[in-house]
């Protein structure tokens, strides 16, 4: 389980995502709305929508919202596109940082991204520098509480899912990306209900960070999120679950 997953599951037991909500809805209207433009606007035809409707609904998005996105994104509602551009740099400790963003003005992107990075210590690398550090997984998350994890870890791999990664915060079973969907409904069936499930980024390496490096790598990540265009950050940072929580609070 990446550190950067473990920060998330703790933001998200905090309730800090819905302090954000009008900023995350923000970002997954963008993601609809892209995703129906690539791959139409069903659904259950539209793998890449298909997902991020159900992460919409988990965040309570109004249904209304979802439809007008993905009308957005078919042409039928008000117009604007965003791009796809992937931006790489380093973080404390040479931590690889990978940001996706869905952008309309690369040069506004960019530059709020270098600035977060140089705020804090880091820099912008150039296309490629750290990608190969990364590969794209999909990662099913289940909170530990009341969770028999030696069912789950069976289950999951009986319906074909690469892993089964434990940590004191949750329980992530992870899969290639092209049998995400069918793990994830089989897990489903047999009655485990997610508490995140997506299609992300994984480090391959990782960079252990503690003290002062470690609060400063979290506010990156945090500060990076922040920014309107960008919807996904992945780092390869290892922070343990005592200093996650420390620096928590």
């Amino acid at each position: 389980m990446s550190g950067h997953s473990k920060w998330s599951t703790i933001k998200r037991k905090k309730g800090a995502a819905d302090a954000k909500r009008g900023k995350i809805f923000t970002k997954l209207i963008r993601e609809i709305a892209t995703a129906a433009s690539i791959g139409g606007g069903d659904p259950d035809a539209n793998p890449r929508l298909r997902l991020a409707v159900e992460k919409a609904r988990q965040a309570n998005m109004p249904k209304d919202n979802i439809g007008r996105a993905i009308k957005k994104g078919t042409g039928e509602g008000a117009a604007g596109a965003y791009e796809e551009v992937v931006y790489e740099g380093y973080g404390p400790g040479g931590t690889a940082i990978f940001v996706e963003t869905l952008t309309d003005n690369k040069n506004r992107t960019v530059g709020e991204i270098r600035h977060v990075l140089t705020k804090f210590g880091g820099n912008l690398g150039s296309s490629g520098c750290v990608a190969y550090l990364f590969e794209k997984r999909g990662v099913i998350s289940f909170d530990r509480e009341g969770l028999d994890v030696d069912a789950l870890l069976e289950a999951a791999l009986e319906a074909g899912a690469l892993d089964v990664v434990e940590s004191d915060l949750c329980t992530d079973v992870v899969t290639e990306p092209a049998s995400f969907e069918a793990v994830k409904r089989e897990l489903a069936e047999r009655g485990y209900t997610p508490a995140e499930a997506e299609l992300r980024m994984e480090p391959s390496t990782t960079v252990r960070l503690e003290g002062k490096q470690a609060e400063t790598m979290l506010s990156v990540a945090d500060a990076l999120e922040d920014l309107d265009d960008v919807q996904n950050v992945y780092a390869n940072f290892d922070i343990s679950d005592k200093e996650m929580a420390r620096i928590a609070g």
